[in-house]
């Protein structure tokens, strides 16, 4: 009887033991599950930076909205992921030269680029501040004519060709450029003209970039950056609507 009931307490004993440990196990994984999709979330790397640290925060010049600076920081905001992912790899193979960006690229594998492309595409575009408004200089005729048709006497093809008579870019390699700041445009055209970047498959941006005349460039990312994609702007200049 005094055997029994002992065999009885060590039996009850051990399941409850092994219950307790199923437990533990449970919460460990589950725990594990939690920490490995905040390790891996594209919304922690462009809030923390990741093994980029603290400085390689994608906020610290994009923004909590993705919506850039309105100066030489472009909008990421709801972007195609490919193309961004893309734009990661560049900085990284030395395609584009930015030393922050090339740093931050660097610190970043793939699948890191792959999680933060794809929460900055997945975020709403943020409204074009009215500060960005480009100058009214920009939306001539000669510009627009040659942003929807381009110069066939110059060999220039029409820039809406690949990103849209609205500016929201033609399939998912050709970005958008309604929206973007103006001087970010001008910039990358210059960027294209001077060698510090390339990686289109036909070599299109650089041939057109060093087709234009220096006023043009400005001009013509003006009018790009308000382009009918970019309706936030008030009072559009005629020639910009």
């Amino acid at each position: 009887m005094v055997l029994s009931t002992a065999l009885q307490r060590a039996r009850t004993v051990a399941a409850r033991s092994g219950l307790a440990a199923l437990a533990l196990l449970s919460a460990a994984c589950a725990q594990e599950e939690q920490v490995g999709r905040f390790e891996t979330s594209g919304e922690l790397i462009a809030l923390s930076g990741a093994d980029a640290g603290a400085r390689g925060a994608c906020i610290l010049c994009h923004g909590l909205d993705g919506g850039g600076d309105g100066n030489l920081v472009p909008r990421l905001a709801g972007l195609d992921q490919g193309y961004l992912a893309r734009q990661l790899e560049f900085y990284a193979e030395g395609q584009r030269r930015h030393e922050q960006m090339v740093w931050i690229s660097d610190h970043l594998d793939w699948p890191a680029r792959q999680q933060v492309a794809e929460y900055y595409s997945a975020m709403p575009v943020p409204p074009t501040p009215a500060a960005w408004r480009p100058d009214a200089q920009a939306c001539t005729r000669p510009i627009a004519a040659l942003y929807h048709v381009g110069d066939a006497s110059r060999g220039l093809q029409a820039c809406a060709t690949c990103h849209g008579h609205d500016g929201l870019g033609v399939g998912e390699g050709n970005p958008p450029l309604a929206g973007q700041p103006a001087p970010y445009l001008a910039h990358q055209l210059e960027a294209w003209r001077n060698g510090e970047r390339y990686g289109d498959p036909l070599g299109v941006m650089t041939h057109v970039s060093r087709l234009l005349a220096e006023p043009e460039v400005k001009a013509l990312a003006g009018y790009s950056s308000a382009l009918q994609g970019a309706n936030q702007y008030p009072e559009l200049p005629a020639a910009c609507r």
